[in-house]
């Protein structure tokens, strides 16, 4: 059987002319506006890059990583920023980043491992850092096209929450999918380090 990680070796090219041109900036906004001038910020999860690239061109400093080795290798290309192949499980800096963008990453996370992997990010973010995750709206874990998916509603978001110490919420709010051919909904959270 295909897994999430064969899926995106297997469909880099793909997955990234489908994803590369989508218009993040309203989804930046909210995050950036929390950040100091110049923070550094980790993109978990990179995928194409674009998002690295988007923060590198506003003069952010700005490391990535992605799980895929063929993701990797096109946003290194697109970026031209060294881009670590890791796992979001295997993250494991110390208070080193002002700001973590894990836009449609952590979705790939098992749901019994989402307070640990989220432990981790808290781990990574200086005092008063700032994540932003992105998930499909909806409360299943579930299996399309090959990948494994761990969606997320209101009251799920809120339950990881409660299981976290030094963290508070700041935003929360749902979008729908940027894509053209998409009508999908996100959960959006924004969450600091206390």
């Amino acid at each position: 059987m295909m897994t999430t990680l064969d899926y995106y070796n297997k469909n880099a090219e793909l997955f990234c002319t489908q994803t590369i041109n989508v218009d993040m900036e309203s989804l930046y906004q909210p995050f950036l506006r929390y950040l100091p001038e110049h923070a550094k910020i980790l993109d978990l999860g990179c995928g194409s890059g674009r998002d690295s690239l988007a923060f590198k061109n506003k003069g952010y400093q700005v490391e990535a990583t992605d799980y895929s080795e063929k993701l990797v290798a096109q946003a290194k290309k697109l970026t031209g920023i060294q881009v670590r192949l890791e796992s979001f499980y295997e993250l494991n800096d110390w208070e080193k980043y002002e700001g973590i963008w894990a836009c449609a990453s952590l979705l790939h996370c098992e749901r019994g491992r989402l307070t640990e992997v989220i432990g981790r990010i808290l781990n990574a973010l200086k005092p008063d850092g700032i994540c932003y995750m992105s998930f499909k709206y909806g409360e299943t874990e579930r299996i399309k096209d090959g990948r494994s998916f761990t969606d997320l509603d209101e009251q799920q978001a809120q339950a990881l929450l409660d299981q976290l110490d030094g963290i508070e919420s700041l935003e929360q709010w749902i979008t729908v999918d940027k894509r053209p051919d998409r009508d999908e909904e996100w959960l959006n959270v924004l969450w600091k380090k206390k």
